[in-house]
Order: structure tokens, then C-alpha cells, then sequence
């Protein structure tokens, strides 16, 4: 008996998660210099996602205070972010603190938005002149008034970077992200009928941005912790052993070495 012709879905392959050439989709200019780049344009990744683990362990392992470990972990942000803009890193997103850190003790929770103020306050100047401009992932609303206004002045000040465009997921978690894309397309009187995949990439605090190409994640530990989990979907998962204290230039040019060096193929 001869089969009936093949109905595919109209709405795949799933836009949100299609390869497309180049970045040239992305909100950022491109570079003023040329890049030092590792591997070649096309098997590059354009968004690196990396989830920042392994600071208490570095404490622990070199007889410090937490919060010392954590002051060590944003001392690795510096060097990573100035070697990702030598690499051509078009967007790169750190995953600096989610909700559920808030059950973690007061002292530490604090100490963590004060390294997060003094490091905005320090930086920012030199993130200018880098041509990275920063970008808030997260309920921002929650968070205490000097750390928002310290960010608010970060964001404000790097609007002109064109160089590498890089997302803070602060007092962010991938569940609530979806709540509040709900809860938007909700409120927009969508017919539900029309919300497809690429409805909700448009309402999650990432609109506008390539899905992460790139997942990379310190510390040992193989899993996503509620981090980007709508946009990983395709994602390439790289587990580096280095705590994040550790994790330096040569650690992301071996995360983008075995990036180039995978077939990607989206279910095809």
C-alpha cells in the first residue's frame, strides 16, 4: 500500500534554535579591531554562556573566607572578559547569582552584592574603553536599592560598546524567566493559538539575542543549575575541572578549541 505523503510541522525546524551564518543578527556592531581570533569566523561560537562555579571550593582549598573566594571569582571576570573580546566573542553571558542563592547565609548573600557594587564601580570605566557593554539577565526589581543603582550606572555608561555585549544573570534563575515570559504573553492578549517558540524567545529576558552556542561550566559538576535553560537547548556543553578562581585564558581558548571541533548538526 503506498504511503501518504509526509506532513512535517509548519513551524520546524524550531526557529529559536536554527543555526544562522556569522553574527551579523547581533545587536552589537562589529569590532572596531580585528580580533585575535582562536578558530575561524564560522566555527566560532557567537554566544558563550558560562556558569561560574567553584568559589567556595577555591576558599576551602586555599584556607580563606567565602567571601574571599568569591572576591577571587571577580577577579577571574577581568581577565576572562579582556581575552574574550581579543577572541572576537560577540556575546557573553555570566551566570553571577541566581534566586536560589538567597537561601545562602545573610553575610554571604550581603558580601556578594557588595563585590558586585565595588566591582561595577571599579570597572565600568574600563569596560567602556573595551567596547563591552553590559546587559542584566534577572528580577532586578528584587534586589537592594544601592545594587541597582550601582548597575543601573553600569548599564548607562557602556551603551556605546560595540565590541562584545555582555549579559549579567543576576538574581536570575531559567524557571522564573519562563514564569515572567508567561506571564507577559499573558498579559499581551496573544491568542494562544499564535504562541509558537519563537513568542516566547521574545518574551524571555534574552529577546533579541542568539540562543548560547557554548555552555561552559568550572568546577567540575555536569549540570545546568536552572541557568538558561530554554536557550540551551541546542547549546554544546563544555565542564572545565579549574574552580572558577582558576579558570583563565587558556582555560576558555581549550572550552572554544573543543567547540570548533564538534559537528553540530540540529537534529538533522
Amino acid at each position: 500500500m503506498p504511503r501518504s505523503p509526509l506532513a512535517r510541522p509548519t513551524d520546524a525546524p524550531p526557529v529559536a534554535h536554527a543555526p544562522t551564518e556569522g553574527v551579523a543578527s547581533l545587536p552589537i556592531a562589529a569590532a572596531p579591531a580585528a580580533p585575535e581570533r582562536l578558530v575561524p569566523l564560522e566555527e566560532a561560537p557567537r554566544h558563550v554562556a558560562i556558569i561560574m562555579d567553584g568559589n567556595r571550593r577555591w576558599a576551602r582549598a586555599h584556607g580563606v573566607s567565602e567571601l574571599e573566594g568569591h572576591a577571587a571569582g571577580v577577579e577571574a571576570i577581568r581577565g576572562l572578559l579582556r581575552h574574550a573580546v581579543r577572541r572576537g566573542v560577540p556575546v557573553l553571558t555570566l551566570y553571577a547569582f541566581s534566586r536560589e542563592n538567597w537561601a545562602r547565609p545573610d553575610d554571604e548573600v550581603t558580601g556578594l552584592f557588595g563585590l558586585l557594587e565595588s566591582a561595577v564601580r571599579s570597572e565600568t570605566d574600563e569596560l567602556r574603553r573595551e567596547g563591552v557593554r553590559i546587559r542584566l539577565l534577572g528580577r532586578i526589581e528584587e534586589l537592594p536599592e544601592e545594587t541597582r543603582r550601582s548597575l543601573g550606572t553600569a548599564l548607562e555608561a557602556t551603551s556605546g560598546g560595540d565590541r562584545l555585549l555582555l549579559n549579567i544573570a543576576f538574581n536570575y534563575a531559567g524557571r522564573t524567566e519562563l514564569v515572567d515570559a508567561i506571564r507577559r504573553l499573558a498579559a499581551s492578549g496573544i491568542d494562544p493559538l499564535e504562541i509558537d517558540e519563537a513568542a516566547v524567545s521574545g518574551a524571555l529576558y534574552t529577546a533579541g539575542l542568539p540562543d548560547p552556542d557554548l555552555v561552559i561550566r568550572t568546577g567540575g559538576d555536569e549540570r545546568l543549575s536552572n541557568f538558561l535553560i530554554w536557550q540551551s537547548a541546542y547549546a554544546e556543553f563544555y565542564v572545565s575541572p579549574s574552580l572558577w578562581p582558576d579558570f583563565d585564558e587558556a582555560a576558555l581558548d581549550a572550552a572554544l578549541l573543543e567547540f570548533a571541533s564538534r559537528t553540530r548538526r540540529f537534529g538533522r
